[in-house]
């Protein structure tokens, strides 16, 4: 199944306590992890953080094997980073030769840790969405974005985008799988045909579900009008956010994680 495949984005509630902190403490705390890893230059800094990071997973009660898949699809990005600080970083002690190729030690640390910092950054990021419901990380990120309404900037607007784009993920996804299993059954398996040809019937897949989405979301818009949504109309909110203790504890390790780097 196309959804069970999909790893990021999904919502998997085990009740602990990072599912029931607030959304918008999550995201500031996620935005502070981003810059924690991109300050990471060190080997003990690169520890540092995936001590806290491995802590706050195992808290969150969901397997560590499916924060492990989410780096499947984005493996042949890392091994490329990697590779191309091997070959392109001339600093440090000569490692290897052979003929134009000249690997330095420094270019082995540094591939090293950019991939490092990729894998912590993309397991840990997952926490996000694996212990928010959409309407909440939506809802979060409304709130996170409301100071920009003095800019211009409509919260609603971005937030709706969102929402529509999450609950249509599933969606498609089945529409695909649909037109896989009708190609299938007509002799047009996608498993057996060569890359050349899996090319082809990608592109035949793309056309019919990208009308069908257009389709999907003209009814969306139908429905939405026939019920007198307007957006930017005063509605209140079927989850009322509320800042506790532990919201602000969260942040604070991500803040701890942050000096310690800098530390190091």
């Amino acid at each position: 199944m196309m959804q069970q495949r999909l790893i990021i984005g999904r919502f998997i509630n085990t009740a602990s306590w990072v599912h029931h902190l607030d959304p918008r403490a999550k995201m500031t705390a996620m935005m502070i992890y981003a810059a924690s890893v991109i300050l990471i230059d060190t080997w003990q800094g690169l520890l540092w953080l995936a001590i806290i990071s491995l802590a706050v997973m195992i808290s969150t009660k969901i397997p560590l094997k499916l924060f492990m898949r989410g780096i499947k699809p984005l493996a042949p990005l890392i091994i490329f980073m990697m590779l191309f600080q091997f070959f392109f970083i001339k600093e440090g002690e000569l490692l290897f030769s052979w003929g134009f190729i000249h690997v330095y030690d420094q270019g082995i640390t540094r591939g090293m840790l950019a991939a490092g910092r990729m894998i912590l950054f993309v397991t840990f990021t997952a926490i996000l969405t694996f212990t928010t419901t959409p309407i909440k990380l939506t809802q979060g990120l409304e709130g996170i974005l409301r100071p920009f309404t003095i800019i211009g900037v409509s919260p609603q607007k971005i937030a709706l985008m969102i929402s529509i784009a999450l609950r249509f993920i599933p969606t498609i996804l089945d529409e695909a799988q649909k037109i896989v299993k009708a190609q299938a059954s007509r002799g047009a398996d996608m498993k057996e045909l060569p890359w050349k040809d899996k090319g082809k019937m990608a592109i035949s897949l793309l056309v019919p579900v990208m009308v069908s989405a257009f389709k999907r979301a003209e009814d969306l818009l139908y429905s939405m009008e026939s019920r007198g949504f307007q957006l930017g109309a005063p509605r209140s909110s079927y989850y009322t956010l509320t800042w506790h203790l532990q919201d602000t504890a969260f942040i604070g390790i991500m803040f701890l994680a942050m000096v310690g780097i800098i530390c190091f």
